[in-house]
């Protein structure tokens, strides 16, 4: 490796910047300083991140740049107008080249020592700040990331200070390396392996490489560079007609819904905790577009659902109370995480009213499967007349050799994280919760509080948003937005919004409709933003540098070719 030495120190602290009709808080902005800086443990003196989830930190405490990338990019962008900082950089480098440099390489500049632990993370706002809106995807894809330091050795260093490698880090897998194995295809799970046993690889980036294995050990899917792996793909594309061969009234305001293939051929096996998703058009218009959980057996040749009568709800007071059998439905295939998890470790079920549905789906595998594992059934309802699938499910538990069953009536003794306490729950169980949200909540508590760790909610509304950065993070309703578009109808299912699409991405559309949005590069790269398409086609602008699985878009970088249903 040739010298290097350092051209520039920058610092800057966060500051609101608008963007795209929002406001950003953002500390991307660097400006040069002349003379001494102090590097601290946690960032250089002067220095700030305004979002410090994704930002900053010890592992990221000072990022670099090199000048070799500078000119580079200028010559890519046909631009002149650089300037020390441009890239959010707070060193800007001669030398250090990301195919050189390795994670665990430390290096002396001016009376500071540093260490080298990850490439930079995708984010939007380096395109924000750059003008260049597909700089994140670019970064990767030429390879050009940049990388933090964390400080080894606190101390002032200053521009024109030599850079002196002190330490080859082990592994010898350089920034560009590292950066492919997360946000690039065809990765080489060996080289991922040695990735993890590089000590000062940031816990974040060890976490998503983690996970990488982990997919590909069980098959479980999928990995995607949000640290996630995406589902198998659905049984079908977009929606099937199924018909409607029983509906059983459960309770005054619950029905059960059995439903099974056209030519009479068993349906393809659902996982338990799965949900169907409905599109209505007799319901009414705009066409309803509505999920509900699979209550059957797992494996069964139909499937059921069982839905609750709501006084204003145009979906659910069409399949209670105009359904009849023999109707034809649209349906989409099985979806969901909320699923059951192979092992021997005890198991809570925890639901209240409706909720019971993915649970009882759950409770009837491990009964199919005759476990043998303990099985604590948790259920509360509002009084024994509106408790659905009361009689089945105790049914179901006298089959389970090892079962535990609490029922709870909010008219007389309400479930409360004090009386799940007091059940003596095993510690080592994996629980699952479904209800309303602030019950999921609460309960979440109380099973951390007596020592389960593994616990897992089912939500059915649209899932948080992810907005890194935004300064106006207030949850709106889902709406229509300003201006109608004229292009293919869009529908958030989760959401209950369907709009012709206009201008810009997915994701403009769906901030459009304050629809909760997960974003971070907006550029394809991350896949944060990944979204389960239920039925239609997109393209992509620009294409992702990673394709996501059969099944399931990025929002952020695609725009609707046909009418579109997406489960957010």
């Amino acid at each position: 490796m040739t010298s290097a030495t350092l051209l520039s120190v920058n610092v800057g602290l966060p500051k609101n910047v608008s963007w795209n009709g929002k406001t950003v808080y953002t500390g991307v902005w660097k400006e040069q300083v002349d003379g001494p800086v102090m590097a601290r443990r946690l960032n250089l003196d002067g220095d700030g991140q305004g979002d410090t989830a994704g930002h900053g930190g010890e592992q990221r405490a000072v990022f670099v740049y090199q000048i070799e990338s500078y000119r580079y990019w200028e010559k890519h962008f046909g631009r002149d107008d650089f300037v020390y900082g441009q890239f959010g950089e707070n060193l800007t480098v001669d030398g250090l080249a990301d195919d050189e440099v390795c994670i665990g390489d430390r290096y002396r500049i001016g009376a500071a020592e540093f260490e080298v632990t990850q490439p930079r993370v995708t984010c939007y706002r380096v395109g924000l700040r750059m003008g260049e809106p597909e700089l994140p995807a670019l970064l990767v894809a030429h390879h050009r990331p940049g990388f933090y330091f964390r400080v080894i050795t606190e101390g002032q260093v200053e521009a024109g200070d030599a850079i002196v490698k002190t330490r080859t880090g082990p592994g010898a897998l350089s920034v560009a390396d590292i950066d492919a194995l997360l946000y690039l295809p065809h990765r080489d799970l060996e080289a991922v392996r040695r990735a993890l046993e590089i000590p000062a690889l940031s816990p974040g980036w060890q976490g998503s490489f983690r996970e990488l294995l982990e997919a590909d050990a069980t098959g479980a899917g999928t990995f995607t560079a949000a640290g996630t792996t995406a589902a198998t793909p659905p049984a079908w594309e977009g929606f099937r007609q199924l018909q409607v061969t029983e509906v059983v009234a459960e309770t005054a305001t619950v029905s059960s819904i059995r439903l099974a293939a056209l030519d009479g051929v068993d349906l393809p096996a659902a996982r338990p905790g799965q949900y169907l998703t409905f599109r209505l058009p007799d319901a009414g218009l705009p066409v309803p577009v509505r999920s509900y959980s699979l209550s059957s057996t797992p494996g069964s040749s139909s499937y059921r659902i069982s839905v609750k009568h709501e006084p204003h709800g145009i979906a659910s007071s069409y399949l209670t109370s105009r359904l009849a059998v023999g109707a034809v439905m649209e349906v989409a295939a099985p979806r969901g995480e909320f699923l059951l998890e192979d092992g021997t470790e005890p198991v809570v079920l925890v639901s209240a009213g409706i909720g019971v549905t993915p649970v009882m789906a759950m409770l009837r595998s491990l009964a199919a499967q005759r476990s043998t594992r303990d099985v604590w059934w948790i259920h509360t309802a509002r009084r024994p007349a509106e408790h659905a699938l009361a009689a089945e499910a105790h049914e179901v538990l006298g089959t389970l050799p090892h079962a535990h069953e609490h029922i709870y009536y909010s008219s007389g003794r309400r479930l409360t994280k004090d009386m799940l306490v007091d059940l003596d729950l095993p510690a080592d169980a994996t629980a699952y919760i479904c209800g309303p949200a602030s019950f999921m909540t609460d309960m979440r508590e109380a099973l951390t509080a007596v020592g389960i760790q593994r616990v897992h909610t089912e939500l059915f509304s649209a899932l948080p948003s992810t907005n890194p950065g935004l300064v106006d993070q207030t949850v709106r309703p889902p709406h229509q937005p300003a201006e109608l578009g004229t292009g293919p109808l869009v529908t958030f299912s989760r959401s209950g919004i369907s709009t012709p699409f206009g201008a810009g991405s997915l994701l403009d559309l769906a901030e459009a409709c304050d629809v909760p949005t997960r974003f971070s590069c907006r550029t394809g790269v991350c896949q944060t933003c990944v979204t389960p398409l239920l039925s239609g086609e997109v393209s992509y602008s620009p294409s992702p540098l990673e394709t996501p699985p059969d099944g399931q878009i990025l929002i952020c970088c695609s725009r609707p070719t046909t009418d579109l249903v997406l489960d957010m």
